[in-house]
């Protein structure tokens, strides 16, 4: 290891000056990842951040990041100066549901769509030109799976936004981590019934892959 490493350049150095060696060991700075989204990542943050201890620092925004408007509007207060070597990030289930005009949630039939699909493509644009002049390796997670029954979200509206997303993703050569295919075939097992949330055993498998795709992410530097 890196310690191991150099205390033998200690010895060496000793045996051919002579001279005792005074410099001291400093474990080398680990990587910083960003992870940004709603509450489901805020479901998948400490497992990941366990799974990637002593590999990575792994910070999630303050809060929920809620939709694409509020990124944009709030993005640079979350990257703040830090330089970040990898930024893990989604939005969504957020911009999906339905709210009524004062932004209460409602059923789909008494509201509208809080982000239509065209706004969030363009949000979500603008988000990427500006999460890429950071110089951190990018990775979209997709929104994953809405079940029926949850009052003011359609089930399918995350496979249609996740579409626009992909889209907007493969234009700029992001990497996509596709939570919405790894969670759609384990739904019952891993899911809340009639809730997008997933249960902590289903959070927990969402941070392996979450976890592995950093990891990718990390050795690609």
């Amino acid at each position: 290891d890196a310690e191991g490493a150099f205390l033998i350049a200690k010895e060496i150095y000793m045996s051919l000056t002579g001279r005792p060696f005074m410099g001291v060991y400093q474990e080398p700075s680990l990587p910083h990842v960003l992870i940004i989204g709603d509450s489901i990542s805020i479901g998948y943050f400490e497992p990941t951040r366990e799974l990637l201890k002593g590999k990575a620092v792994v910070v999630h925004n303050p809060g929920n990041a809620a939709h694409t408007a509020n990124g944009l509007k709030r993005l640079a207060e979350w990257l703040g100066d830090m330089q970040w070597d990898v930024i893990h990030f989604n939005f969504g289930l957020h911009d999906l549901k339905y709210v009524d005009e004062q932004g209460k949630n409602v059923s789909a039939e008494k509201g509208k769509l809080q982000i239509p699909i065209d706004e969030y493509e363009k949000n979500l644009e603008e988000l990427v030109i500006r999460l890429k002049r950071t110089g951190a390796k990018l990775i979209f997670a997709t929104t994953t799976p809405v079940p029926d029954g949850t009052g003011f979200r359609v089930k399918g509206d995350a496979e249609r936004y996740n579409r626009v997303a992909e889209k907007v993703m493969n234009k700029h050569g992001i990497a996509i981590n596709d939570l919405y295919s790894f969670a759609l075939p384990r739904l019952k097992e891993i899911q809340r019934p009639q809730n997008v949330h997933f249960t902590e055993a289903g959070s927990a498998l969402l941070a392996e892959q979450v976890a592995n795709s950093i990891l990718k992410a990390l050795e690609e530097q």
